[in-house]
């Protein structure tokens, strides 16, 4: 069965987490991805901690079905060899600041020049333009910004960092991937490929759309811990149980909450479930009666309710959940370089009916497919030897 994007080949200049992560989702779904790695070490995240056996355990999470050339891009005959791979590509992932391909005569501008066609999509923290596209920054630093840490956290309480990089993956991975799903559409249209600015900030923002909405509708800044969606209300709330895990609560629905009340016997709380003046008692009670059970005997307690109750679950309790497993949405490295302890990785979340996607667990090592792509390239072994010999690749 043909993938949607076979025949779509994208050369990855991107490293450690969102870039990487995005072309991993081009590649299950049929791209031909070539790592571009320095001779030097490669995609730092290769020794990303924590290592086994020296291999970071993140990399191949984000990198699976892909391709490794090395290349200095640094000497102009590496160079030259990345403008002749450009020539037959589809797609460019830079990661890194404006202006570094630029100073190597490789950006956008220049590449357009040899192949009309390339679709370069540079991810940044905060964008080609603006005052502060030249500043460092990591995912937390762009969820400071965007104003979202904070809105993180408990009622009256710090701000709290979120457990996994919510800027990265859904800033920079999936609207790098959009990105470039809709520039390759606008290609088969007009046949120009196109500059895709793709801002961690930006994209941030952009995710706290029903916020924004609120803040207007309430006339007042949305409150830490204490508005409908982050801990305010009753109904909608994480609470301990009395072995020291949680559940929690979605019954944001009137019949759902009625539900939850009547379960519990405290169907005085059926009215009042907007009222925010009787939220902190509420909440109080109800926090009380969880202290009288474990978190599984909750469970089985509202087995058969349809409440929008679950369990607060560690990672390892995930991976072994039926509902996970029926998706197939964890997948195991087995045997990681012979230590005999397995590497999880997620699957393929986007389920298709005609062109699913396939998760080939494949990694390469650094610069693996380095002589096969300069081959498919047009050079000669003899020219592969001399640019090794000088360290280029």
């Amino acid at each position: 069965m043909s993938l949607p994007l076979e025949g779509i080949k994208v050369l990855d200049l991107s490293r450690y987490l969102p870039g990487p992560f995005c072309t991993q989702i081009l590649a299950d779904f049929g791209a031909e991805v070539i790592k571009v790695e320095d001779p030097r070490g490669g995609d730092l995240g290769r020794t990303l901690t924590p290592c086994i056996e020296g291999e970071s355990a993140r990399f191949p999470t984000v990198n699976r079905n892909k391709k490794s050339i090395t290349l200095d891009l640094k000497q102009e005959a590496g160079k030259e060899i990345f403008r002749q791979l450009v020539t037959k590509a589809d797609v460019v992932v830079d990661q890194f600041r404006p202006g570094v391909m630029k100073k190597m005569g490789l950006d956008y501008d220049a590449l357009k020049k040899i192949n009309r066609g390339i679709i370069y999509c540079a991810i940044t923290g905060y964008g080609w333009t603006g005052p502060m596209k030249d500043a460092a920054g990591h995912d937390l630093n762009y969820l400071n910004l965007a104003g979202v840490t904070g809105m993180t956290g408990v009622y009256k309480g710090r701000p709290a960092m979120s457990g996994v990089q919510i800027a990265d993956i859904a800033g920079g991975t999936l609207y790098s991937v959009i990105a470039i799903l809709l520039a390759l559409a606008s290609r088969e249209k007009t046949g120009e490929g196109q500059l895709c600015d793709v801002a961690m900030l930006d994209c941030s923002i952009s995710l706290l759309a029903y916020t924004l909405g609120e803040w207007a509708g309430w006339g007042r800044l949305p409150e830490m811990g204490n508005d409908v969606l982050t801990g305010g209300y009753a109904c909608y709330n994480v609470y301990e149980c009395k072995d020291g895990k949680h559940v929690s609560l979605g019954a944001v629905e009137d019949k759902f909450w009625a539900e939850f009340c009547q379960k519990l016997d405290r169907a005085e709380y059926i009215k009042p479930q907007w009222n925010p003046a009787l939220q902190q008692d509420i909440q109080a009670d109800i926090r009380a009666i969880m202290m009288t059970k474990t978190r599984d005997e909750w469970v089985e307690f509202f087995a058969h309710n349809d409440i929008c109750f679950t369990p607060v679950l560690t990672m390892e309790e995930m991976c072994n959940h039926p509902q996970v497993i029926a998706r197939e949405m964890i997948l195991k490295l087995p045997n990681f370089k012979g230590t005999g302890r397995d590497i999880p990785l997620t699957g393929v979340p986007i389920k298709m009916s005609g062109t699913p996607g396939e998760a080939v667990l494949t990694f390469p090592k650094l610069g693996e497919h380095t002589d096969l792509i300069l081959a498919q390239a047009g050079y000669s072994q003899d020219e592969i030897d001399v640019f090794r010999k000088s360290g280029i690749i």
